[in-house]
Formats: structure tokens, sequence, C-alpha cells
């Protein structure tokens, strides 16, 4: 005899459903064909540039903490066991930097942003996200750009511990906006109702940042 007692309907089944009926986290994204891998203005590196704000925060896998709030249904406070406790990812992607670098086929490991919305169920009027960094970086995206299927919070890169250089312990991946949005040294995540722009967008930088349309500065 087969058990066919649904589980009871709850406010993140309901928030998932009509997530799916508004689409509101597909990006359109899909494989782009070689010839149109790589976007307008931008050039092949093997290497990978380090570029940051000056300061290099020396956070520990035992003091780095993970904070998530704002229009946000469950805060979420975790340290590093908790992290790693959660759903583990691991993408393939390229990233395109706004100062016109491009790397191919980098290998990530992490929790997706999908799986932290599920935990963390952002309100029905969750709009934004602000990235929060341990040297003080923001930057801002769109609810949907956060969302991105192949988004995720990365502790590893190319099956090693992710560098301090280069946002370790834990930093933002989004594949698809230029690589500023991709926030080092992760803190904080803040949803919130309304845009607030971040570090490099209140300074003339685009606010979305899509390599594809040569979104780099506010005027573009």
């Amino acid at each position: 005899m087969t058990d066919d007692t649904e589980p009871p309907e709850s406010k993140l089944t309901r928030s998932k459903q009509r997530w799916a009926r508004e689409g509101k986290f597909l990006t359109g994204k899909i494989t782009r064909p070689e010839e149109q891998r790589l976007p307008p203005g931008q050039h092949l590196t093997k290497d990978w540039p380090v570029l940051d704000l000056g300061l290099l925060p020396n956070v520990t896998r035992e003091r780095w903490r993970l904070d998530v709030y704002g229009a946000v249904e469950q805060t979420i406070y975790w340290d590093w066991a908790q992290f790693i406790a959660q759903p583990q990812t691991q993408f393939v992607s390229d990233i395109h930097c706004v100062t016109t670098w491009s790397r191919y086929d980098n290998q990530w490991e992490g929790l997706a942003t999908r799986d932290l919305l599920a935990a963390c169920q952002p309100r029905e009027d969750a709009r934004f996200v602000v990235l929060h960094s341990y040297d003080g970086y923001t930057t801002n995206l769109s609810l949907e750009d956060f969302a991105a299927e192949d988004a995720l919070l990365a502790h590893s890169w190319s099956g090693k511990p992710l560098e301090q250089e280069h946002g370790g312990p834990v930093r933002l991946v989004v594949p698809h906006l230029y690589f500023w949005k991709s926030a080092k040294w992760l803190q904080r995540i803040e949803f919130l109702t309304a845009d607030a722009p971040g570090f490099w967008e209140v300074r003339g930088y685009h606010n979305r940042g899509d390599p594809w349309a040569e979104q780099r500065y506010s005027g573009d």
C-alpha cells in the first residue's frame, strides 16, 4: 500500500508555486554558442587577476559568519559549520571582469543562491539584494539576478578552498554579470523592497552590469 499523503502546505511552498507561475527566478539564460561566449570588449586570460579596494580582510573559517536578513521570513545567522551543512553544489562558469578580461571554465563549489532563498524565504515584497563584505564593500543586485540558476556562494575554486585574495572564505559568484557584482569576503546578505546601489554603483558604474550589453558605466 502506498502512502499518498501530501506534506502540509506552507508559506514556502506557496511562495515557490507563485515564483513558478510568475517565472520570477528565470533569467532567460541560454547556452551560448562558442563564437558568442566572449562578451564584446573582452579578452581572454588564463590568469586570475586580483582586484579589490586595497584591503585584504583576514577572516578565517573559524571567525567567519554569514548574516541573512531584511525582507525575509527566516533570518539566518550561520557560522562555518552551519553553512557547510547546507546543500552543496558545483558549477563551472566563466568570469567577465569590467576591466575587460574574461576567464573561461572556473570550477566552483558552494551553496547555490536558490538553496539560500529556500532557507531564508524572501517576503513577497522583496525585490533586491545587497551584499556586504568584510572589507566594507557593497554591491546590489535584483532578486532575479541573485537567483540565477548558476549563481552560488562559493567556498572552493578548482577543487581547493577559495584563496583569501580571491574572496575566501566565501564569495558570491553570479556568472552572467560583470564580476564586481560577485562580492568577495561575503559577510551579510540584505534583502530589500527598494533598490540601494552599492560601492561602485554610486561611483558611476552601471546598476546591473550585463557583459553582453556592455553595461560598464551608468550611461551605457
